[in-house]
């Protein structure tokens, strides 16, 4: 029997009109190539505590279900960070998965979700998925929050979710701290503080969670080191955290997932080590940007950098046949044109990076 190359109408019937208009999140093919597309941090364990970590993951009774060893990682988190008195701690299979919990557990008539654009696609994109309109707003030319327009959709659209990340993906910068204070402020449903990007950062909201019952903080051990693993937390007042707590599917995290990142907070003095090499990286790539003919490069508070080229099409695939791959964000937003967004590596990544970049503008 030849299997057809094209959906059955019959069963093209059944899926939403929306899905089939949709794209399927896209990764690149980086095998061979210098991976800087992606915001990873570049290194692994060392050997010593990679052999340690493969003892106890080869202990682990795959067998059963996870257990209340997952409460372990949630206190564990939770005095990581530095969680509040009265919050509580959530956790997902990656941030995405906690973004769209956040949609299904709002998912009421006439419900939206609003966040700046350009930014994170999941929050449009779960926002649609579960039948929520979703509205973007703007930033600025230099990619700063546009607060007037900020302000005067949310007094129009009363938005149940809003997103801020901080700092922004792909723009890679911190907002005004007043600016988000007064969408906090107007806000008639939550705000979602995503702070994905927290060990590459220079300030978190976290101290001043605690004034705010609608806030939640969402952070992510993807680029604590673990983007393998698979592993969001969100946290917020213990009574906002309960109900969305209620959506979650059961054993969402593994038991693998689990342990690896017992595993990494038990050794967090090494992640650490590993951030802060990759933020005096970031200041010597910067430099080297920004000193670039036909470079414009931002400032950055993240692992990324956005630069924009007098042709990203044409550097993106120079790049590319010089075997270093990045992202070219140049089409998601109009105010990206010719931009593309660069992850910051180790330090012969970097020049292999910068080389290539000049090499194919």
């Amino acid at each position: 029997m030849t299997v057809p190359e094209t959906l059955d109408p019959k069963i093209k019937k059944l899926i939403r009109q929306d899905v089939q208009s949709m794209h399927a999140y896209a990764i690149q093919d980086s095998a061979g190539m210098v991976k800087l597309d992606a915001m990873e941090n570049p290194h692994r364990l060392p050997p010593a505590l990679q052999a340690e970590l493969g003892q106890r993951l080869g202990a682990l009774a795959l067998n059963r279900y996870p257990d209340g060893r997952v409460n372990d990682l949630r206190q564990a988190l939770a005095d990581y960070a530095g969680m509040p008195e009265g919050f509580d701690i959530m956790l997902g299979n990656g941030s995405d998965e906690l973004i769209s919990l956040l949609a299904l557990a709002c998912a009421v008539p006439g419900g939206s979700v609003l966040a700046p654009l350009p930014g994170f696609v999941m929050y449009g994109m779960s926002a649609q998925l579960q039948g929520l309109k979703f509205i973007g707003v703007p930033l600025t030319a230099d990619f700063e929050l546009d607060e007037a327009a900020m302000l005067a959709a949310i007094d129009q659209h009363q938005p149940s979710i809003i997103y801020l990340a901080y700092p922004n993906n792909p723009t890679a910068n911190l907002w005004d701290d007043a600016v988000i204070e007064k969408i906090i402020f107007a806000a008639p449903g939550l705000v979602v503080m995503d702070e994905a990007y927290q060990p590459f950062s220079s300030k978190s909201y976290l101290d001043r969670m605690a004034r705010h019952s609608h806030v939640l903080l969402m952070r992510t051990l993807s680029k604590f080191g673990l983007a393998g693993v698979r592993l969001g937390y969100m946290m917020g007042p213990k009574a906002l955290i309960a109900e969305i707590d209620k959506v979650r599917p059961p054993y969402n995290i593994s038991v693998l997932n689990y342990e690896c990142a017992l595993f990494a907070l038990e050794h967090r003095q090494v992640f650490a080590a590993q951030a802060s090499e990759l933020v005096a990286q970031r200041t010597v790539l910067l430099a080297a940007l920004q000193a670039m003919a036909g470079v414009k490069a931002w400032n950055s508070d993240a692992n990324m950098i956005l630069i924009r080229v007098p042709d990203a099409g044409k550097t993106f695939e120079g790049m590319k046949a010089r075997k270093v791959l990045v992202k070219n964000v140049s089409k998601m937003h109009p105010l990206l044109a010719n931009c593309l967004r660069l992850t910051v590596g180790t330090a012969a990544e970097n020049l292999q990076m910068l080389a290539a970049l000049e090499e194919s503008l």
